[in-house]
């Protein structure tokens, strides 16, 4: 019963389907033995006889430091292609060298050769970034363009072996980051500029600096870098104060014979410019800001255009007011405010030109002033008298170059350099006259011309003294500065003609600009003289490109 029951439930029982055999288990029949040679094997089983590879290292985390990684001997970061030299960063001025990476991708930038040497454990990160920040500082205290300070701490940085670092400059902070490697830690830091001075022979020094911390042919450590620096902190202005005012004085006395005075306004401009000096020198003193210095040294140039105009006399009474307003227009401010726009510093170039626009406002206050109390104890100004201006050739020329020799005084240039910024504002001066009054060309494309060329010889100086730019452009724009067109619209406001008022103010502000734009057209045209050699030109090209199609 017990067998017949057993053989009876083994009936019941339903037979396993194929679907529920595992594929990789051998079919019945098939013992442990090895496959026959009519049975079929898998295609990736390895042959007999062949030898077996060595097993694959397991798979690391992407984010683990590789085997061969060296905190002091770190690898590059980017890797330049094959087929891209390394940039030879000895064979062209450091500013264009060092402009040109900053205008590439970080990703394309090309491997850089060391040119300062540093100890076996590598460079002490902290005190480079430090000195790289302190010499930006003097550089935008200066009024140096955002751009060309970021060159200017980008080239020390790369020279102290920190090749893979972002500068970055506003209006008043500046920072800087440095990446270690691909997989460190980055390192950052910032410094406040809080105090602004002109100062040109102090911005020579700092560049001569940078100059030689990039050049291979002479060793700057650190500590020499350090103490260099120290040494240009403390060093005083080269001209003394009672230089700064007669400087002041024959500024003004010079733009009004420029304009059409004689000697009578020649003198009552230099006196009123030296008291509106001292009245801001003593304002400064007592820690009032710089608009309400603006103000206050616009008053007495105007003060005595006005007693001039009650004498009557038979002399140009506004050329006086004329002259102290050449002495007061912030021209250099205004060309780094549009050489920021128009290299693509917006932030910076913003901040500036709100600058210039609380300087020009101090400036009208402080004449409208005098001029409104004027006409109220029956002063009877001509507004005509601003634009009559009286073509005296080689008088002219003189009055020109003497406003550019003391505007250079005032800028605190080193002598060797006053005299090239002289010559430059004299040719300045005869191209703006050759189209204006002899060719008979509107003054804003005549005055854009002659900022042209101020521009482009400046920054052919520069390039040959290996020089900051600036002192041989900024003195040399200040003939073309819209001094009678500026006194012009603050006398027919206050005469309560509103209308003609702002329109002369306007153009007075498109003569600004068409300087600004000028220089900085002069001087990039004159880098298309100075070609970079190898790969760092075709870059260089590729990124003006992008940056003209807006991306």
């Amino acid at each position: 019963m017990a067998e017949a029951e057993g053989s009876g439930d083994e009936e019941d029982r339903k037979p396993q389907s194929d679907e529920a055999h595992s594929a990789f288990s051998p079919p019945p029949g098939a013992g442990p033995e090895p496959f026959g040679d009519d049975q079929p094997t898998s295609e990736f089983t390895v042959p007999e006889g062949l030898p077996l590879p060595p097993p694959e290292p397991p798979e690391g985390s992407a984010f683990a430091p590789p085997s061969t990684y060296s905190a002091q001997h770190s690898p590059p970061a980017y890797v330049h292609g094959p087929g891209l030299p390394l940039a030879r960063t000895t064979e062209s001025p450091w500013q264009d060298r060092m402009r040109t990476m900053l205008r590439m991708p970080v990703d394309v930038r090309p491997v850089p050769e060391p040119v300062q040497r540093h100890g076996e454990a590598g460079p002490a990160v902290g005190r480079v970034l430090d000195l790289t920040l302190r010499i930006g500082e003097l550089l935008l205290a200066g009024g140096e363009g955002a751009e060309d300070v970021e060159a200017a701490m980008f080239a020390v940085a790369r020279s102290y072996g920190l090749d893979r670092c972002e500068p970055t400059v506003t209006f008043t902070m500046l920072s800087i980051s440095h990446q270690p490697s691909l997989v460190g830690d980055p390192v950052s830091a910032s410094r406040t500029v809080r105090r602004r001075g002109t100062d040109y022979n102090r911005l020579a020094a700092v560049f001569r600096l940078v100059a030689d911390i990039s050049s291979p042919e002479a060793e700057v450590t650190l500590e020499e870098a350090y103490r260099r620096l120290a040494e240009i902190r403390r060093n005083r202005h080269p001209y003394p104060t009672w230089v700064l005012t007669a400087a002041t004085g024959l500024l003004a006395g010079a733009a009004s014979v420029l304009v059409g005075g004689g000697v009578i306004v020649f003198f009552a401009a230099a006196i009123g410019a030296m008291l509106g000096d001292r009245l801001a020198w003593l304002c400064a003193g007592r820690g009032l800001p710089e608009f309400y210095q603006f103000v206050v040294a616009a008053m007495p140039p105007a003060a005595l255009g006005v007693g001039l105009a009650l004498t009557e006399l038979d002399v140009l009474a506004s050329a006086v007011i004329t002259g102290g307003l050449f002495a007061l227009l912030p021209g250099r401010a205004l060309v780094a405010a549009v050489q920021d726009g128009l290299t693509g510093f917006y932030i910076t170039a913003s901040a500036r030109l709100l600058e210039v626009m609380y300087l020009f406002i101090g400036i009208i206050m402080g004449v409208l002033v005098v001029l409104y109390l004027g006409l109220q104890l029956g002063a009877a100004p001509r507004p005509e008298e601003a634009l009559q201006i009286t073509q005296r050739p080689l008088i002219q020329i003189a009055a020109s170059m003497v406003l550019v020799f003391t505007f250079a005084i005032l800028l605190q240039q080193e002598r060797s350099t006053v005299w090239i910024v002289t010559l430059n504002g004299g040719v300045a001066w005869v191209t703006f006259g050759a189209l204006h009054y002899a060719g008979g060309i509107p003054p804003v494309p005549s005055t854009a011309v002659a900022a042209g060329l101020v521009g482009l010889f400046g920054q052919l100086f520069s390039r040959y003294r290996f020089a900051s730019a600036l002192p041989f452009v900024t003195a040399a724009i200040g003939p073309l500065l819209p001094g009678s067109a500026t006194y012009y619209g603050l006398l027919l406001i206050a005469e309560d003609e509103l209308n003609r008022g702002l329109g002369s103010l306007t153009k007075a502000a498109a003569i600004a600009l068409a300087i600004a734009i000028g220089v900085n057209l002069g001087q990039e045209a004159s880098r298309l003289f100075m070609r970079i050699p190898g790969a760092a030109s075709a870059a260089r090209r590729r990124a003006a490109a992008k940056r003209t199609r807006g991306y």
